[in-house]
């Protein structure tokens, strides 16, 4: 689910603060590939775990109400600054795979209740997910960056079966409202943030899938077919305006990842 500014009538300042340095630890992680022991890292790193909560969720974003994608993101850039062994971030992971929905994948509870986000974001009520609703690619997509990230858990036989279904929901209509049209699919973002064609295939390469299989055949396909003739991408690019040579960080990602499926 996207969320937009840090207006109080949103959200308090306090989870807008969790929210920027989520996205500033990203770039350092992705950019810069800081660890946790650079002291100001470990702080950041620290005051992220300050929002998990008992059952094992960050809390926060969506003011009261679970957010398994936020969640995921953060525990993303947690294993790989070197929390990978942390009982916390197990935690995390386990209460991801404890939220799956029927089908294996991921979705917002607020979207699977269809609530509407000013009625239940700051409610005593907190929304479980209707199971048997289909999942959200868009979620599902962001879910699996985190186990991806982890030496352990991505090798689990419910990830390996929620990217085979991210897998097959390649160029589809997402099912919720956020990012629904398939279009999102071509449009990137560096360091990952939303689930596209590029995030979705670097991945499912870390699962052990290959060129292989048919719909990263036809994701590959796509990214050849779409390259300039002096090599580069011309790609609708979301966010990460202010990078210096944002283009070039995708092109080399795309670059890398054809490589590695490649190889």
């Amino acid at each position: 689910m996207e969320v937009s500014g840090g207006k109080q009538n949103i959200r308090i300042q306090e989870n807008y603060n969790q929210l920027e340095t989520y996205r500033q630890l990203g770039l350092l992680v992705e950019i810069y590939r800081f660890k946790n022991t650079h002291p100001s890292i470990k702080k950041a790193s620290e005051f992220l775990f300050t929002f998990q909560t008992s059952e094992g969720d960050f809390r926060g974003i969506y003011g009261t109400q679970y957010s398994p994608n936020y969640s995921a993101g953060i525990i993303e850039l947690l294993i790989k600054l070197g929390y990978d062994k942390d009982k916390l971030v197990e935690k995390c992971l386990k209460w991801l795979l404890s939220m799956r929905q029927s089908d294996g994948g991921w979705c917002v509870p607020i979207r699977s209740n269809n609530a509407k986000w000013n009625d239940v974001a700051y409610s005593n009520h907190i929304l479980q997910p209707k199971r048997d609703k289909p999942s959200s690619h868009m979620i599902t997509g962001v879910v699996l960056r985190a186990f991806a990230a982890h030496p352990v858990y991505r090798y689990t036989p419910e990830v390996k079966a929620a990217a085979k279904l991210l897998l097959s929901q390649f160029f589809q209509n997402d099912k919720y409202p956020d990012r629904r049209d398939k279009s999102y699919w071509t449009k990137f973002t560096f360091p990952f943030w939303f689930t596209d064609l590029l995030s979705s295939l670097d991945s499912i390469y870390k699962l052990a899938f290959t060129k292989e299989h048919p719909q990263i055949q036809k994701a590959l396909d796509w990214f050849k077919v779409q390259q300039q003739n002096n090599g580069s991408w011309n790609l609708k690019l979301l966010k990460g305006a202010k990078i210096k040579d944002y283009n070039l960080w995708i092109d080399y990602l795309i670059c890398k990842t054809i490589k590695e499926y490649l190889h």
